[in-house]
């Protein structure tokens, strides 16, 4: 499945407990249309201790959203914006922002 945001980008949550937020998105799921986003919907777990984590407690972590509820924000606006697509002369893809018509470079890492 096609995705508007890509790993390292900065996106807005639009809906849900974590609406109004920011963060970086850290994985995309395409299969289950899902993204986890930095510092968004953290869980909580309890570890029972093992060898990677002998230690054991309380861990917690970020829990996948729905690509649905969050909207990219261009670099260049600074606003959550809708995304278009263009194929460049050379046949690259390229995302473009639906606010200001300029071109969202693809993030570093």
């Amino acid at each position: 499945m096609k995705m508007h945001v890509r790993r390292g980008d900065q996106v807005a949550v639009i809906a849900g407990n974590y609406k109004g937020s920011e963060g970086r998105v850290l994985r995309v799921i395409p299969g289950r249309s899902r993204v986890v986003v930095e510092g968004i919907n953290m869980r909580t777990r309890h570890q029972r201790p093992s060898q990677r984590n002998p230690e054991g407690g309380i861990v917690t972590f970020e829990a996948p959203i729905a690509v649905s509820n969050v909207m990219l924000i261009c670099p260049h606006c600074q606003a959550p914006s809708r995304v278009r697509r263009r194929h460049d002369p050379d046949g690259t893809l390229e995302r473009l922002c639906r606010r200001c018509s300029t071109p969202i470079p693809v993030p570093e890492g």
